[in-house]
């Protein structure tokens, strides 16, 4: 009888193991999305067709196995990219992966990635108001269309923002479609919305079929970020705008006499990296000028980031490309899109805001911020009774996040209830408390958040407060007897100071892949703007919340984003002829450093100045954008020289260089720090013996063409600075003139120092801010 047990503890684990061989043997078989680059140059003669050599090479490599139906190759290929990017996004089991990489021609093969969304009072606080004004925006731009693509969740077309009133035909030069499906039709385009695809193949390969009842298989956008932010480029003005009363006043896009072509590439289950390369592929192949991309995935290095070589491309075409910079802030080291080619944007605070208060029954009132306008609303002489179901410590429990079924009814029921912020959104723990019989919430925010307070369209009685505030309301919760407090809604406020302010949810550099490209590039109007949004979902997205608006109020990199895309629209309407990094250049040495009480920009998360790392060359300015009098131009040459100083293998650049004459020069650039970029970042190595880096910057005349500058620089503690040569004399439009900037090591400091270089003329101020590191990092 002994035996037994251990006979059958054999077959068990025989059995146990048999299991587990088949399940590695199956997900060797499990097919998955992967994005294969082929070399264009290297195809045979002997194909008619990319597409018909990308199908024999897939066809090489696949398994025996392969089911019925399969013999072609062309049956795994969900995308064929042509333009931005040269191959294929295809269906392979890891061994046929594997075998595709050696194969003659294959450049790189990426698994596929998913992405998430980085989630009117704009143009007046960035001088674009008022429209009327003798202002050079406000003049009839040159006869240059200048079409947007914004790659996102759809767009609703029949919001107002999407007025085509009196704009021009379509221009000629368009080559895009308007894709039609359930719930939109070709007419839904106009001359504002001149086209609109959609990119789901990626999306259904990774999470199944699309459900078509519950998802519009349509350009329209149901979710509203993709409206949102489409409105924010270009949105036509919309008089009497407002969310239920909040921020009235005329809504229009930066650039109102743009074009949008709206891309859809998020879905319910996020956004997938094989259908955004078809977006950029297909937005370059329909001629798109500016390409707005208010996403990002997870860090990765430049050859294994598809969006990074795809908007590479993009580039090489002459498109312009903002990308949200993420919400990971405020800890450091946080950026998405730090490619050197992609303008990455921070959000800041603008000088508008929804105040609200809490009054205690101790009689103390604080402030917060509000977006509430119900029917429900709180008497202001009655106190009602106030309960926190937390504790003294400072670790918030389920209970006090206001998690879903955590509140009791008999102990909320008839109360204002605190709530801690973090896991489930804020406006959904106001519906928790909602549902358990509460009657207002004051939402405090935790270590995580600061002092940084985002207004929302609550569904009861609810006051947003800070940290600091927060922890009194609580301790004062917890320690009277018979706490009480009532709620109250100020309306909107203008003129807010100290403005703008960086917001603590923005994402911090350094540049996590090259700390001598400095990222963020600027910041940008973030935080609580108002712009379209769709008629398919409440302001607060949340199933249970049956209002209908036709503007929301949102916050995060995704709104700061669509502002700078607006503004490089702008600017390339006007110089037609500047290559994206020449408009980048314009944002960046323009961008101001002090808010509207003549202070350096704060940090919202802290209180205390920011730094280059967190608002990258400071805040745009679409005014001085327009005539910089300089810029630090970059040619494609430029960027893959500065990729040839990345340790990057011969296989690796060539993901890059899709056309062959592209290489490695080498003496033209000698460390990523002479690239010749309109921040200046420095890094000193743990090799005292190196006292001295010198860095190479060449300037471009777009200003009068006799010009004069002279160059200012910041005093630093660590170094001492010699710029050569001091002035810059130029004779001629377009005259490009050099100069070295000498960092010679004086005092090592424990952390980075910051300040700045600015060449003037008495009318120009082109100023590059500084970034001085100590290797090893502290």
């Amino acid at each position: 009888m002994a035996e037994n047990p251990v006979k059958w503890l054999f077959l068990i684990l025989a059995s146990c193991l048999c299991f587990a061989f088949v399940l590695s043997e199956s997900n060797l078989l499990i097919k998955k999305t992967y994005i294969v680059q082929m070399h264009k140059s290297a195809m045979p003669a002997s194909f008619s067709s990319p597409l018909e050599w990308y199908s024999s090479k897939l066809k090489s490599v696949m398994s025996d196995t392969q089911s019925e139906g399969e013999g072609d190759g062309e049956n795994r290929i969900i995308y064929s990219y042509q333009n931005a990017f040269h191959g294929v996004a295809a269906q392979l089991t890891e061994e046929e992966a594997e075998r595709l990489k050696q194969e003659d021609g294959v450049v790189a093969i990426l698994p596929e990635t998913k992405y998430e969304l980085h989630t009117t009072r704009s143009p007046m606080f960035l001088g674009l108001e008022p429209e009327e004004s003798t202002s050079i925006w406000s003049q009839k731009l040159a006869d240059h269309d200048v079409i947007v693509g914004v790659l996102d969740t759809g767009i609703w077309p029949e919001s107002a923002s999407f007025n085509d009133t009196g704009m021009t035909p379509v221009p000629a030069h368009w080559k895009g479609t308007c894709e039609t499906g359930r719930g939109f039709q070709k007419y839904h385009c106009n001359r504002k919305i001149v086209g609109a695809r959609v990119f789901y193949r990626g999306y259904e390969a990774a999470t199944g079929k699309i459900n078509e009842k519950n998802e519009y298989k349509s350009p329209r956008d149901q979710d509203g970020h993709g409206t949102h932010t489409a409105a924010t480029v270009a949105g036509s003005p919309v008089r009497g705008a407002n969310l239920l009363g909040y921020a009235y006043g005329t809504a229009r896009g930066m650039a109102p006499g743009a074009r949008i072509a709206a891309y859809k590439v998020c879905w319910t289950g996020g956004c997938f990296s094989s259908d955004i390369l078809s977006a950029v592929d297909r937005a370059v192949g329909d001629g798109v000028n500016v390409l707005s991309i208010s996403l990002g995935g997870g860090a990765s290095s430049y050859s294994h980031d598809s969006l990074a070589i795809a908007t590479f491309g993009a580039m090489e075409m002459g498109v312009f490309v903002s990308c949200s910079a993420g919400n990971g802030g405020p800890d450091p080291v946080s950026l998405t899109n730090v490619s050197p080619w992609i303008t990455t944007v921070g959000a800041s605070t603008m000088d508008r805001d929804f105040p609200g208060s809490v009054k205690l029954g101790s009689g103390r009132t604080i402030s917060g911020v509000s977006l509430y306008k119900g029917r429900r609303l709180l008497q202001a002489n009655k106190q009602y009774p106030l309960v926190y179901m937390g504790s003294n410590s400072s670790s918030p429990n389920p209970s006090s996040l206001c998690l879903e079924g955590t509140l009791d009814p008999h102990v909320v029921s008839g109360k204002i209830v605190i709530c801690d912020r973090g896991i489930n959104p804020r406006v959904q723990k106001g519906q928790v408390v909602k549902d358990a019989g509460g009657v207002g919430m004051i939402l405090t925010n935790t270590a995580a958040n600061g002092e940084e307070l985002v207004a929302d369209c609550h569904l009861l009685p609810a006051v947003a407060v800070g940290e600091m505030e927060g922890k009194a309301i609580k301790h004062y919760a917890l320690t009277n007897g018979k706490p009480t407090a009532t709620l109250a809604f100020l309306g909107t406020r203008l003129g807010v100071r100290p403005s703008p302010v960086v917001a603590a949810f923005s994402s911090r550099g350094p540049n996590f892949l090259t700390l001598e490209i400095l990222k963020p590039d600027v910041v940008a109007p973030g935080v609580n703007i108002l712009a379209a949004w769709t008629g398919e979902l409440s302001p607060s997205s949340l199933p249970t919340d049956h209002r209908r608006v036709r503007f929301n109020i949102l916050s995060g990199t995704s709104m700061s984003c669509p502002h700078v895309s607006g503004i490089a629209a702008l600017i390339k309407a006007r110089h037609p002829d500047w290559s994206p990094a020449a408009v980048k250049s314009a944002l960046m040495t323009t961008a101001y450093v002090h808010d509207n009480i003549h202070n350096p920009l704060q940090d919202s998360s802290t209180a205390a100045a920011s730094t280059p790392y967190d608002h990258g060359a400071g805040h745009i300015n679409p005014l001085k954008a327009l005539d910089p009098g300089l810029i630090y131009d970059i040619s494609a040459q430029d960027y893959f020289e500065f990729l040839c100083t990345q340790k990057l293998t011969a296989m690796q650049l060539k993901a890059f260089s899709k056309h062959s004459n592209m290489s490695c020069h080498h003496n033209t650039l000698a460390t990523p720090g002479d690239l010749n970029y309109p921040a200046i970042s420095v890094v000193f190595p743990e090799d005292t013996a190196i006292s001295t880096l010198t860095l190479h910057r060449t300037v471009t005349n777009v200003g009068p063409p006799a010009s004069h500058y002279h160059v200012v620089v910041s005093p630093f503690k660590g170094v001492t600075i010699k710029v050569e040569p001091k002035t810059l004399n130029f004779t001629r439009r377009n005259q490009k003139l050099s100069y070295k900037i000498s960092f010679t090591r004086k005092s090592p400091q424990t952390m980075p120092e910051f300040g700045g270089l600015v060449w003037k003329d008495g009318v120009h101020k082109v100023r590059s801010p500084i970034a001085i590191t100590w290797l090893p990092p502290f």
